[in-house]
């Protein structure tokens, strides 16, 4: 007993040692009146400048987007898709599903070869592994139900940001040129991004073709890129290339408003992204199945801490490959899936002693019964209107296809369908019929936009990019702050770690997990596999005196900014 003692205060000592280092190195902004978190300082500044002229927190997500589609081409985008949670100042809450669609000439057998096998590069890279893109078509709806400043006001920064151009960061210019090879493979020599000597640093980046074709958007709304000259170019584009897209596809896309997923953990509110996200469900069932256990008392990234969280991404995650997919198409059991009752007695026949092989874990059977380079921001207005959105192109720069003459990239969603049933996609995650491919349908995500309440008020804005990483490293934020007490940026900067079934092993950041614990692990049959950073989590919280505290990830160029 005494040993155990002694145990516990040197873990104490060491989760203290490391709270006091994060907040000795990077403490939480804090702002009276509204705060912008994005993945780059100048779309943080157009939030910003958005809610001073008397904008509200969608006016200023709607600019953030479309400036993020300039400022940062590997992830914001136009050519994608994405989703939005949003809470009014009076509770009202609301989804909004614009993920992209699969082209009307997609099919099911589209990525297998002769034999039957999947070819997996065939969805991941050019023309063919394009879906329809929604970003323009959500951001107009969100518009048209919540936004006040004209939609011309909300596209003239970006605009501008085009034109004139702006200096890239040190590591924009490294991916830039890391990916010079994949970009003149499948695009055009016309892309702003391809030039034969190195970017570097401090470079200026304009981009003319993608202000005239944000222009035709401010002019004409949706129609400006789903019908015109821009569908006329994403056409040709895919005629050049051989893929599927179509005028019909573009003009029949449409945003939707979904209800988004609600369920408590605690006294706390998760408002979060219903299917055809499968983040939401998820999120929520992670919660619920590690809510009887005392993750404040055990501490952050204890031994039993993380053994409760591990098998609970075990098991959520195998629900996930067999019951997620658009609910346009699949009868999504998710009343089962964010059951509180079912999720905790599956958990109280875990032994937290062994580990449980996920060759042992199949999804739970139910009556009658799925880039890591995407993008999040959050944004809470002087009102108290919060957003939380989670946009990709799915790959980091997603098919390298610009769309020649249009001055943008299109993305390479289709490589979250489910190619072939038990066939892992580039994040390494299972799927089956749910999520398998038809013309019209949405691909299955992982995004996780998420807000909170506490005790009906408003208290969390959260999310992050990351791929199959998503739902674990939201998981991991909300229980950093509501758990073990963590500041916003302490949150998001604290070293992270993910399961999600299959591979069977725990992914682990630099800095996550200490070296007894890891021991430990793996003397009861875990498998630690190191893998660089994980996400770049942003997360807003409401402080008992009404200010603002933001956190934004030190993994990228994020940056918090408010007033």
């Amino acid at each position: 007993m005494k040993r155990f003692s002694s145990i516990i205060i040197v873990f104490f000592l060491l989760v203290s040692c490391q709270t006091q280092r994060v907040q000795k190195t990077e403490a939480s902004k804090e702002y009276d009146n509204a705060a912008v978190i994005t993945a780059h300082p100048l779309a943080s500044s157009v939030g910003v400048d958005i809610l001073k002229k008397g904008g509200n927190a969608i006016d200023a997500a709607i600019a953030v987007k479309f400036a993020l589609a300039v400022v940062y081409p590997n992830a914001g985008n136009i050519g994608g898709g994405g989703f939005l949670i949003y809470r009014g100042k009076d509770g009202e809450k609301a989804a909004l599903d614009f993920r992209e669609k699969a082209p009307a000439l997609a099919h099911r057998d589209m990525y297998l070869d002769s034999a039957g096998n999947a070819i997996t590069r065939l969805s991941l890279d050019g023309h063919l592994a394009t879906g329809v893109p929604g970003t323009v078509a959500g951001m107009q709806e969100a518009h048209k139900k919540y936004g006040s400043l004209s939609w011309q006001e909300l596209l003239a920064p970006a605009i501008e940001l085009a034109n004139t151009g702006f200096k890239i960061t040190a590591l924009q210019a490294k991916e830039f040129n890391n990916y010079q090879k994949r970009f003149k493979q499948f695009s055009t020599p016309g892309a702003a991004i391809i030039r034969d000597q190195p970017w570097k640093e401090g470079d200026l980046f304009t981009q003319t073709h993608l202000a005239n074709t944000l222009g035709l958007i401010a002019k004409n709304g949706r129609d400006g890129f789903y019908k015109g000259s821009v569908a006329d170019d994403i056409v040709a584009e895919m005629k050049r290339g051989k893929g599927l897209i179509s005028h019909d596809d573009l003009e029949n896309y449409q945003a939707i408003w979904r209800k988004p997923i609600v369920g408590d953990y605690k006294n706390y509110t998760i408002i979060s992204m219903p299917p055809s996200s499968s983040g939401g469900a998820a999120l929520l069932a992670l919660l619920q199945s590690v809510e009887q256990y005392p993750l404040s008392q055990w501490g952050f990234q204890s031994d039993s801490t993380i053994r409760a969280m591990v098998e609970a991404e075990r098991r959520i995650y195998a629900d996930r490959a067999t019951h997620l997919g658009d609910p346009d198409f699949y009868d999504v059991p998710i009343e089962y899936l964010t059951n509180k009752k079912l999720n905790q007695e599956r958990m109280s026949k875990v032994s937290l002693e062994k580990a449980t092989p996920s060759s042992a874990v199949s999804a739970a059977k139910f009556p009658g019964y799925e880039s890591e380079e995407t993008t999040h921001f959050s944004i809470v207005d002087k009102d108290g209107n919060a957003v939380s959105l989670t946009t990709t192109l799915n790959g980091s720069y997603g098919s390298g296809v610009w769309v020649d003459g249009a001055g943008f990239l299109l993305n390479n969603e289709m490589d979250d369908f489910s190619a072939k049933p038990g066939s892992p996609n580039i994040y390494g995650l299972l799927g089956g019929k749910a999520n398998s491919i038809q013309p019209g349908k949405r691909m299955l995500s992982a995004m996780t936009p998420t807000i909170i309440e506490e005790d009906g008020k408003l208290k969390m804005v959260i999310g992050t990019p990351g791929g199959s990483t998503i739902i674990t490293s939201v998981f991991q934020g909300i229980l950093n702050t509501l758990e073990f007490g963590m500041s916003a940026q302490e949150s998001v900067s604290a070293p992270r770690f993910h399961h999600q079934w299959q591979p069977d092993r725990i992914d682990v950041e630099t800095g996550a997990l200490s070296d007894d614990i890891r021991k430990s692990l793996i003397e009861d049959g875990y498998t630690i596999h190191k893998r660089g950073s994980i996400g770049r989590m942003e997360n807003i919280i409401i402080l008992p005196n009404g200010k603002r505290q933001a956190g934004a990830d030190p993994r990228g160029d994020d940056t918090a900014a408010g007033f």
